[in-house]
C-alpha cells in the first residue's frame, strides 16, 4: 500500500538557522519558508536526490509543533511521510486493521497541495506517520 518515502520532518527551534545549516554545512538545496496555517506550521523543504527533509517551525499560538519543541527544545524528528496512491482507500484499510487516524479522519491539504492524513504514533512503534496521496 505505501509507496516511496516522501519526506522526514524535523521540528526546529530556529527555522532560519536550520535552513542555513543545511545550505552551508551540507550544501543542500533549501526552499523558501512556506506558511501552512491549517496545520499550524511554517515549513522549509530540503531537496535531496532521493527524498526531502521538511523543517517544521511553529506558526501561531496553538501550533502542535510548539508542544513538541517544549518537550524537545533542541528539536528532533517529528514524523515520516509515505506516499499512497489512494488516500481514502489507505485510510479505510488502516482503520479496518485497527490503526487510528488523527483528527476527523478526513484528509487535509498538505504543504505539497495534496491530501494528507496522520496516523497515531502509538500504532506505529512510536512514530507519527503522515500519508500523502500522489
Amino acid at each position: 500500500m505505501i509507496g516511496r518515502l516522501n519526506h522526514v520532518a524535523i521540528a526546529v527551534p530556529d527555522l532560519e538557522a536550520a535552513s542555513e545549516q543545511y545550505r552551508s554545512a551540507l550544501g543542500a538545496k533549501v526552499g523558501a519558508p512556506q506558511a501552512e496555517p491549517d496545520h499550524g506550521v511554517t515549513v522549509v523543504f530540503i531537496e535531496l536526490p532521493n527524498t526531502k527533509i521538511e523543517l517544521l517551525y511553529p506558526l501561531g499560538e496553538n501550533s502542535p509543533i510548539q508542544g513538541f519543541l517544549d518537550k524537545n527544545p533542541s528539536g528532533g524528528i517529528h514524523h515520516v511521510c509515505y506516499e499512497v496512491e489512494d488516500i481514502i482507500a489507505a485510510r479505510d484499510h488502516l482503520k479496518d486493521t485497527g490503526a487510528r487516524v488523527l483528527g476527523s479522519g478526513e484528509p487535509k491539504i498538505g504543504a505539497h497541495g495534496k491530501p494528507v492524513l496522520f496516523l497515531h504514533p502509538k500504532d506505529f512503534n512510536g512514530c507519527l506517520v503522515e500519508l500523502e496521496q500522489v
